[in-house]
């Protein structure tokens, strides 16, 4: 029905819900392949006011703006590091200690340098499960949909095409679009 930002998105199902669609109107996000839920009540105006103020939250709202939650003060400026827990053994904790900048320049490295080395291959899990998502939701009782899942996870694209190809065009292009992007 639409694509595109959250505001032409809500106003092409506020159009079709005033216009008489038939059944519920499931809205995707493309990134996670799943179905997102959205407030399309209120006027064109409201509607654009609430989904045209920025980033907003999967139900349309506007997200919160960040507080600081106390003034800067001295020492290293805040460059959107996160302090999360990491677990690991003593022998790790032994081999971090030893390393020249610390565990935490260690880290960073190492996470930097499997981003590097396994990109493309966590790049194509993501495509599949977004397409994975998309379609169990849309297409989970279709002819052939457990086939198509397995093609689609053993990266047989072709098959994976092949299998689809008697479903809905709306719903096959963009089951492959997303195990493609």
């Amino acid at each position: 029905m639409a694509g595109g930002s959250l505001l032409t998105v809500a106003l092409a199902v506020r159009r079709a819900l005033d216009d008489g669609a038939a059944g519920p109107v499931l809205i995707f996000d493309d990134t996670t392949g799943r179905s997102i839920d959205i407030d399309t009540r209120g006027t064109q105006a409201e509607l654009n006011a609430r989904f045209a103020a920025g980033p907003a939250n999967a139900d349309g709202s506007p997200e919160a703006a960040e507080e600081p939650a106390e003034p800067r003060g001295r020492g290293r400026p805040k460059l959107g590091v996160v302090a999360r827990e990491v677990t690991l053994l003593p022998r790790h904790w032994e081999w971090l200690a030893a390393q020249p900048g610390g565990a935490s320049v260690v880290l960073r490295e190492l996470v930097d340098e499997a981003r590097r080395t396994h990109g493309e291959r966590d790049r194509q899990r993501q495509a599949q499960e977004r397409a994975y998502h998309f379609m169990s939701a849309m297409a989970g009782d279709f002819p052939g949909f457990e086939e198509a899942a397995r093609a689609l996870f053993a990266n047989e694209l072709a098959r994976f095409g092949e299998l689809i190809a008697t479903w809905p065009a709306d719903v096959r292009d963009h089951v492959a679009w997303l195990a493609k992007s």
